[in-house]
């Protein structure tokens, strides 16, 4: 196989070779990034115009809004353009740019979820010392620690894996993912990536085990509690959360720990669906829809009236 090292592009994967579909396929994925995009952008909009959203529980909540906007601005709209205009390039640099920025945004949303578990762990196992954990200072650590992790992250993959020599260009995924750029290898310099894959899911696993721990001492609680409706709203916090982990977690697991056996690009397709764009789509949903804050900041939001004027150093009082 020659060597593609100095390629200017890579081909990625086409949903189908039929101009119908892939319109299809354009209108499908236009219509579940605008979802995305309004539902995130509608979160973001909302913690900062409404004062009584500045919490830290919503305060990371807009950070996790922020990024899932990024992390689906990633992949979405170069997957839709390419459907709209029958192509399946991508340059050099835009596909190391997407390797870089999806794992920066990936491994930061982690981190955010993580802050989210401690931050309901202390409000229900020690409501009594909440303000004084979870202060401004704390919060804006915990969301800065959560972004630099991401940042060093995507600095070490983006860098193993454009080490390598690629003997293709030929990826078999509609955006630029690691496994898939692996395969393209024709040297053992790609060992390297591998390697910082274990070593990152391993600390990833780490902090899945610290959430856990987290939940089951909060669920702990939560039964010790006499008032129904105290559990019905501290579980009402916790189970939307608790989901969007265990999905990021398991369909992320799937796509970077499972043999390398090929495996038909339907379903690779779908997993990469499942964990890159689903979890950016359900956000808005699954954490706002039934909030009785959010629904009440939405009815506000037509009346600019109601919402003082606040600065976004005050997001965590």
């Amino acid at each position: 196989m020659p060597n593609l090292t100095s390629t200017s592009e890579f081909l990625l994967l086409i949903f189908s070779d039929i101009r119908e579909l892939q319109i299809l396929h354009f209108f499908v994925f236009f219509v579940i990034y605008l979802t995305a995009l309004t539902g995130n952008l509608l979160i973001i909009i909302l913690v900062v115009l409404d004062h009584h959203l500045h919490t830290p529980m919503y305060f990371f909540l807009m950070n996790l809004a922020l990024l899932n906007l990024g992390s689906v601005s990633v992949t979405v709209p170069k997957a839709t353009a390419n459907s709209l205009l029958n192509t399946r390039s991508i340059s050099y640099s835009a596909c190391v740019a997407q390797v870089f920025f999806f794992f920066f945004f990936q491994v930061s949303d982690f981190g955010i979820l993580t802050a989210m578990a401690h931050d309901r762990y202390v409000a229900i196992c020690n409501p009594l010392q909440y303000e004084r954990i979870m202060h401004r200072g704390a919060c804006l650590q915990m969301a800065a620690c959560a972004w630099f992790a991401g940042t060093l992250y995507a600095i070490l993959h983006t860098s193993c894996t454009f080490a390598i020599t690629f003997c293709s260009n030929r990826i078999s995924q509609f955006f630029c993912e690691i496994p898939q750029l692996l395969k393209l290898s024709c040297s053992d310099l790609y060992l390297i990536e591998v390697g910082a894959i274990i070593v990152s899911c391993t600390i990833g696993g780490g902090f899945f085990v610290f959430i856990i721990i987290t939940y089951v001492q909060i669920f702990s609680t939560v039964l010790r509690m006499p008032s129904v409706q105290g559990r019905k709203k501290a579980l009402s916090t916790c189970i939307p959360h608790l989901t969007v982990v265990s999905l990021n977690v398991f369909t992320g697991m799937f796509a970077y720990l499972r043999p390398p056996a090929n495996s038909s690009s339907d379903i690779n397709i779908f997993f990469a669906v499942l964990y890159a764009i689903v979890p950016p789509l359900l956000n808005p949903f699954i954490y706002s829809m039934r909030n009785k804050d959010i629904k009440t900041a939405l009815v506000k939001l037509s009346d600019f009236r109601h919402f003082p004027q606040t600065s976004c150093s005050q997001m965590c009082l």
